[in-house]
């Protein structure tokens, strides 16, 4: 304890006792400010000049002098409502979709207002004017957010700033999983600093596997000057027996008279936030955790999508199909499409149609190349510079053309657009009872995998993600990941 104590002492007196939250959180929201006003002026000025000078040049003067008027009033209501929304919030601004989901309903609500007003008044705006400044208005106001959140994330991977300082109070198992999971994303604000384990002191520091060593300062009566000694801008509270409620409320006190941020971790993991619901029984804070929908109306819009997106592929991408099946059968012998079984939702197996990118016979050489496998863990087969795939083959692979015939496989239900990456039959034969979850959907031509490293993720990473796209799926989560994976294809890495 002495021990402890001293560290404390000497963290003290050399660093400052944080008394606000993050300094980068506050000006980020004072920018965003600036950000809103620049796209809502654009876009009230917009509608204006498209509906009354650009392209109606013959309205009077008074008429647009009176649309001026209602520009600045629409926008002067657009930013309160913004504001009232709490979109600039320090609790949602930087990452996650709530941020872009607040300014949405913000934007929403004052239209539907103007639509009213405008209704009951007989103003008679003009509905083109309105037309133009909605859209517009919610393309520059999430455009814009995006801009600043690119710029935050290059600010935390080039300088290591715009960093949230947590302290997480729970068990080393709990400490090594928070922080595990906050380095997984290199683009995360949250970074653990220190650590508070309840019970008897028994180390100085907790290693982290691929991350590093976390110091720990005493148990939990220790939080308020372990928070001085790392300068937190955050204390983390996870699963522990011997932090109860009452403890976890004086602790919140505590840390109220510092401006620090109390966060509490369930210890649930790989729960996407729409599953998760607060209900506040008996005075009990309770999380909710809603079970993963299989089935139902969420099925059937899935189906839609898949039919809708990959008619259109197939529709408007047959002159590509048929210029790399031209050069696929002129470059090497061998058939234009490749074949193999794969399997699919409930294990049942189906015929997967690819552009073929390596010599003809390329399976029977697998034996003769085992050695250089580079996937980790084993169960996948992946080489680098694989001697078997061809000069097309590779340009195929790079930006994932050869995958364009699998939207075939769409339209026969033995695949969807979104879903875990297709896996072999002897994959599935070394699946335990977690990871055989992965076959409760259909398997997909991009997914989370497709848009987080493709290739150059370890066997773990792929399952988890798979796993957590399997547990949380939702049709939001699916356009934005055929969104993402247009990125991907224009990025190659990853990809061989």
């Amino acid at each position: 304890m002495t021990a402890v104590n001293d560290r404390l002492e000497v963290a003290a007196n050399i660093v400052p006792i944080p008394t606000k939250l993050a300094a980068w959180q506050r000006g980020y929201s004072r920018r965003l400010v600036a950000i809103d006003l620049t796209a809502v002026a654009l876009a009230v000025g917009l509608a204006q000049w498209l509906r009354f000078g650009g392209l109606n040049a013959e309205v009077s003067t008074y008429r647009a002098v009176d649309y001026t008027m209602v520009s600045i009033a629409i926008a002067i209501v657009w930013l309160a409502a913004l504001s009232i929304n709490h979109s600039r919030s320090t609790r949602v601004i930087g990452s996650g979709a709530e941020e872009y989901r607040r300014v949405l309903l913000a934007t929403l609500a004052v239209f539907g207002g103007v639509a009213i007003v405008s209704m009951l008044f007989k103003l008679q705006i003009a509905r083109g004017y309105l037309m133009i400044a909605l859209p517009a208005g919610i393309a520059f106001l999430i455009l814009f957010r995006y801009l600043a959140r690119l710029m935050i994330r290059h600010v935390r991977q080039t300088q290591g700033r715009c960093i949230t300082r947590v302290l997480v109070v729970g068990s080393a198992p709990a400490v090594r999983d928070l922080t595990t999971s906050f380095a997984r994303d290199p683009r995360s604000e949250y970074q653990v600093v220190g650590a508070c384990i309840p019970g008897p002191i028994s180390r100085s520091k907790i290693d982290v596997p691929g991350v590093g060593e976390i110091p720990t300062f005493g148990d939990e009566s220790h939080v308020v000057g372990a928070v001085t000694a790392t300068r937190s801008h955050a204390v983390a509270v996870t699963a522990t027996e011997r932090l109860n409620g009452r403890g976890i409320r004086d602790l919140s006190w505590e840390l109220e008279k510092l401006d620090i941020d109390l966060l509490v971790a369930p210890g649930v993991v790989d729960i996407a936030g729409p599953r998760l619901q607060m209900r506040p029984v008996c005075g009990l804070p309770l999380i909710h955790v809603e079970k993963p929908q299989y089935h139902g109306a969420k099925r059937f819009q899935k189906r839609l999508f898949d039919v809708a997106f990959s008619g259109s592929v197939l529709l408007f991408g047959l002159p590509i199909l048929l210029a790399v099946a031209l050069a696929v059968k002129l470059t090497s012998k061998g058939p234009v499409f490749y074949r193999q079984e794969r399997i699919g939702l409930d294990g049942n197996p189906f015929e997967m149609i690819k552009f073929r990118t390596m010599v003809d016979g390329a399976d029977k050489m697998v034996h003769k190349l085992a050695a250089l496998n580079e996937s980790e863990g084993g169960v996948l087969f992946k080489i680098r510079e694989d001697p078997r795939v061809t000069r097309v083959g590779k340009i195929l692979r790079k930006y994932s053309i050869d995958e364009l015939p699998q939207f075939i496989n769409v339209l026969k239900r033995d695949m969807s657009v979104v879903g875990p990456r297709p896996p072999l039959a002897n994959e599935v034969r070394s699946y335990d009872d977690h990871t055989r979850r992965r076959l409760l959907v259909r398997p997909g031509i991009t997914g989370l995998w497709q848009v987080s490293g493709r290739s150059d993720l370890s066997w773990e990473d792929s399952v988890r993600l798979d796993m957590f796209y399997v547990e949380n799926w939702s049709m939001i989560a699916d356009l934005l990941i055929a969104i993402k994976t247009v990125k991907a294809m224009f990025k190659p890495s990853g990809a061989y």
